[in-house]
């Protein structure tokens, strides 16, 4: 899993649109295959245009559950969504993804200007969903 300040230096890097979207294409091509069992309703994301599922494991640790999430979409740009919002929240606390500003973290890469409305709000309903799994996870831990 590349980091999100890698992601963002490499951004930083690329002058070009078509550039960064490349490499948004190939942070999606990086992502672990989602298993065709992980495929299913309870697991889709609402609000995307593409064809989005993203599967939550909950894992317990000493300083709070930790959410371990696989995800993977139809489209290639929306798979590099999927990777940059991993980036931010794959492997950390509950807490802190609760807290974590992913719209920010989107922004800083300049995304919101250069996709349209539909990929822009497709991210929004991801960040919402990892949120709500974040949150469910925090209610349960004792």
């Amino acid at each position: 899993m590349i980091a999100f300040d890698e992601i963002r230096a490499d951004f930083e890097l690329l002058d070009d649109w078509e550039d960064r979207y490349r490499y948004l294409i190939e942070l999606g091509r990086g992502l672990e295959a989602l298993p065709e069992a992980d495929r299913t309703d309870e697991n889709k994301v609402r609000g995307c245009a593409s064809q989005v599922w993203l599967s939550t494991r909950v894992e317990p640790h000493p300083d709070g559950p930790r959410l371990v999430i696989r995800g993977d979409s139809d489209a290639y740009i929306v798979k590099g969504l999927i990777a940059v919002l991993f980036s931010l929240v794959n492997g950390r606390k509950a807490e802190d993804i609760v807290k974590a500003d992913a719209h920010n973290a989107f922004a800083a890469l300049g995304l919101g200007e250069h996709l349209t409305p539909q990929r822009s709000n497709g991210f929004a309903s991801m960040v919402a969903r990892v949120r709500r799994d974040a949150e469910a996870a925090l209610a349960q831990s004792p």
